[in-house]
């Protein structure tokens, strides 16, 4: 399992998800909510949104705002690209722990972006 630091600057060699950034809109509204309703935001999102064994909608579902930003600079967007980054099954429900990592991380984002 790689640390977080690993997984950002494995993430921000890619050109892709190193495009992804909070613009002053996002930044203020992360201002406004406080880290913790952020953080609870991302559980949430993770939970019913990423965590599912099977997501009828699976690559679709993260509109561009603050914390789907960060799904999508961390490869946590959907199932298919969590299992390319990070090797975890398509079809297999994630586990609390994972979820965890997940929220960590892209809270680790966030907070990252909150000082650039």
């Amino acid at each position: 399992m790689q640390t977080i630091d690993k997984a950002l600057e494995k993430l921000n060699m890619s050109k892709f998800r190193s495009s992804f950034h909070l613009n002053e809109k996002d930044k203020e509204y992360v201002r406004s909510k406080g880290m913790n309703v952020i953080r609870s935001h991302a559980a949430d999102f993770i939970r019913t949104r990423l965590a599912p064994a099977v997501i009828p909608n699976d690559g679709e579902q993260t509109p561009m705002r603050a914390v789907f930003k960060a799904q999508h600079a961390c490869a946590c967007c959907c199932r298919g690209c969590l299992n390319k980054w990070y090797k975890v099954p398509k079809d297999k429900e994630l586990s609390e722990s994972q979820q965890k990592k997940i929220v960590n991380l892209l809270m680790a984002w966030i907070e990252k972006e909150m000082k650039a």
